[in-house]
């Protein structure tokens, strides 16, 4: 691990973001906003895996630090026949939760292709992404 002893305490926000694609089969179940298999509610249990997921950082990428995350919040947007996830996550430390954001993206990402997968394999992970982070040295927000 890095050491980050001489760092100062600093409020951490990362944002990050992951891209589903769902074929038309798929897309065409999905009413009011949630997808419904025989696994459950598919958008509501992926936000439930990127918590997980983003909690769990440390164990699953070596060399992160384990935080005690303050907050983060995973949200699901069906856009065109993109769902859209977006994470958010918040700490104040020496160090930052960018990785913590993007694990969550991810894992909320691999939930969604899992809970969908015997419906159809008509799916794609894209776009996996940092879209900013604030605190520490020197933001960062990726210009659209």
């Amino acid at each position: 691990m890095v050491d980050v002893s001489q760092k100062k305490v600093t409020r951490r926000v990362a944002r990050a973001q992951a891209i589903v694609v769902l074929g038309k089969a798929l897309l065409a179940q999905i009413k009011h906003d949630e997808l419904i298999t025989k696994k459950g509610p598919v958008f509501q249990t992926a936000i439930i895996a990127g918590v997980m997921a983003a909690k769990k950082t440390h164990e699953l990428i070596p060399f992160c630090h384990p935080l005690a995350l303050e907050d983060c919040r995973v949200t699901i947007a069906v856009r065109k026949k993109k769902v859209v996830i977006t994470t958010e996550v918040r700490i104040e430390s020496k160090t930052g939760v960018e990785m913590e954001a993007l694990t969550a993206a991810s894992v909320a990402a691999l939930t969604v292709y899992d809970m969908c997968k015997a419906l159809s394999h008509d799916i794609m992970i894209e776009a996996i992404q940092l879209l900013e982070k604030r605190g520490g040295k020197k933001d960062f927000v990726r210009k659209v």
